[in-house]
């Protein structure tokens, strides 16, 4: 039986044990999409990728949920390229190819940063249920919100929710049992990112990031980057001054702290970075 060797890594983390876990296959070869699954729902964390050759950049990146095949997810990204750096000694600059595209990624030390794969302007999309029933799913009033949600898609789409303040994002309880009406993604995903500009420094950021399972179950995902990207994309749909810098916060409440680095360039460019920890590393024989 093959073995595989594996790193397991902490992206968006300001401590060994804080931000978003992540386990990056070395080298995928061999492996099939139902053994990738298989893998990704044994370690059950948010995403796992697979490394793979490419001739269109540096590895090919396949990335699981421990339900399904998405097409990108930013900490992945992160964390992939950490590994890709040190087992092809690529040097701080080069692309990964995701099933979205290939993206553009780039390190100085431990922090890496990437450019999301998306074409042209970011694609926005109005929710067909009203503000009023998606507040309700997530446990606040329609008073909460600061703006309608949005669907915004820089690479992955993810369902937009503005509000008020960082407390309101902080006491957002999403509903389960309404699983039936949930809004779904363009991938079939029942997905929810809640932010809000902190009031005395406008520059930080508090988001959540909530998946609906097929069971019912609520995840929060301590740091998502794709969907930091599409906060990056909502940000200059509401016209912000460029350029523009800002740290997100995300994963406090599931005791995850993670810090984003969201950067928007003069000409509307978006790149999101953070730091990549490496953990540990291990081998399964499958």
């Amino acid at each position: 039986m093959p073995t595989y060797t594996f790193a397991l890594l902490n992206v968006f983390a300001e401590t060994p044990f804080g931000g978003n876990p992540l386990v990056v296959f070395e080298d995928a070869r061999g492996m099939d999409a139902t053994l990738m699954q298989a893998l990704a729902r044994q370690f059950n964390y948010s995403e796992t990728t697979f490394l793979l050759p490419s001739s269109r950049a540096a590895a090919r990146v396949r990335v699981f949920t421990p339900t399904q095949e998405v097409r990108f997810a930013g900490h992945p990204a992160l964390g992939s390229a950490h590994v890709v750096r040190e087992r092809l000694q690529t040097g701080d600059a080069f692309q990964l190819e995701f099933e979205a595209g290939c993206v553009d990624l780039a390190a100085q030390g431990d922090i890496w940063q990437f450019k999301p794969p998306v074409v042209g302007e970011p694609q926005a999309a109005t929710v067909a249920l009203p503000s009023e029933e998606i507040a309700t799913l997530l446990g606040l009033e329609e008073s909460d919100l600061l703006g309608p949600p949005l669907w915004m898609d820089t690479g992955a789409q993810h369902l937009m929710v503005p509000v008020r303040s960082v407390e309101a994002v902080r006491r957002a309880a999403p509903d389960s049992r309404r699983f039936d009406i949930w809004p779904s993604n363009s991938q079939g995903r029942k997905v929810a990112y809640v932010f809000a500009r902190d009031h005395i420094m406008p520059d930080r950021l508090l988001s959540r990031f909530f998946s609906v399972r097929p069971s019912g179950a609520i995840a929060e995902d301590p740091g998502t980057g794709s969907a930091c990207a599409n906060l990056g994309a909502w940000l200059l749909r509401e016209g912000v001054a460029l350029p523009a810098r800002y740290e997100v916060e995300q994963g406090e409440a599931v005791n995850r702290k993670s810090l984003l680095r969201l950067a928007l360039d003069a000409d509307g460019t978006i790149r999101v970075g953070g730091r990549v920890l490496g953990l540990g590393s291990g081998s399964i024989t499958v």
